[in-house]
């Protein structure tokens, strides 16, 4: 039997989980790869009128500007540091919490704090700072209402520059570590029973059960999640850093996601902020592979 007769075969004998395949495929090759070709345009004076075809090219003029400005070492500097941070604080958290839901042995327990540490991924960026808004900023929010109590005069926390990366970091531990949590949970379910009982008839306690047994299990997982992370240091988000960006904070919450909506949309510069944009993927590419290899080496399986 030849090749494409088996490969013929194996699609029909599976038709039904290749036609589930359909809907994401599709997604993928119209909103991933059909805009692709929009790249041309970060190497052209690309005015809409024209059109690509019509446009002059201009070669590496805007990646010029983009590493000449005075703006760039900003962006990058406050990008990477929110990354950063957003890695040693929120990445290890979910871990943690989904090993203490582990150990929970009252099912109706374990899944009312589940339910509760999820809720708050469901709610908008909006919804969230408004909320975080209310409790700070507010004269009759809760923090406002104790340092009166304490004789002390209102003070910003969401305006103030030196308080801008604390917010940051703990509106998305609040909002996304519970969601997050879900993989490693269930990458715990795959944990053989029989280890655990095998290892408190040689002796040993929680600590030593979750340390050699529990952690080791899921040290795969926990890889390709870092892995990916990695992929996303580029990629903080725009919605959630336009919320709390204003002017007393610019040059600490800046970063490339909310500097392209500025060029692009707003400006009219549609070649330059491609090629910020363009910039911002490369190096995430590089991060991914290189961290891909790494992690190869050391032994893991990585994504690919």
């Amino acid at each position: 039997m030849t090749l494409q007769n088996r490969i013929t075969r194996s699609i029909i004998k599976n038709r039904l989980l290749y036609i589930m395949l359909l809907p994401g495929l599709i997604y993928f090759v119209l909103f991933k790869y059909v805009p692709l070709w929009g790249i041309l345009i970060s190497f052209q004076d690309f005015q809409p009128i024209k059109g690509v075809a019509g446009s002059e090219w201009v070669g590496f003029k805007h990646y010029a500007h983009l590493f000449g400005s005075k703006d760039f070492f900003m962006l990058l500097k406050n990008t990477l540091l929110l990354s950063f941070y957003n890695i040693v604080f929120s990445f290890p958290l979910p871990i943690m919490i989904a090993l203490m839901l582990n150990e929970l042995r009252h099912v109706v327990m374990k899944r009312f704090v589940q339910t509760m540490i999820y809720v708050p991924h469901f709610m908008s960026w909006v919804i969230v700072v408004g909320f975080f808004f209310i409790i700070f900023e507010s004269s009759d929010g809760l923090f406002q209402g104790i340092l009166q109590s304490l004789g002390l005069n209102e003070f910003s926390f969401m305006l103030d520059p030196d308080w801008f990366r604390p917010m940051y970091i703990l509106q998305i531990l609040w909002r996304d570590t519970g969601w997050n949590s879900i993989i490693y949970l269930a990458a715990l379910t795959s944990v053989d029973p029989q280890l655990y009982e095998a290892a408190r008839m040689d002796g040993a306690g929680r600590w030593r059960q979750l340390w050699h047994i529990t952690l080791p299990a899921i040290r795969s997982t926990i890889v390709i999640m870092l892995i990916l992370r990695m992929g996303d240091i580029m990629e903080l988000g725009f919605e959630h850093i336009y919320l709390l960006l204003n002017p007393l904070n610019r040059f600490v919450a800046e970063i490339f996601d909310t500097y392209v909506y500025t060029a692009g949309i707003l400006q009219g510069q549609f070649s330059y902020s491609t090629a910020v944009g363009m910039f911002k993927a490369i190096v995430g590419l590089i991060l991914v592979v290189g961290a891909n290899k790494l992690a190869k080496k050391m032994g893991e399986e990585g994504i690919y």
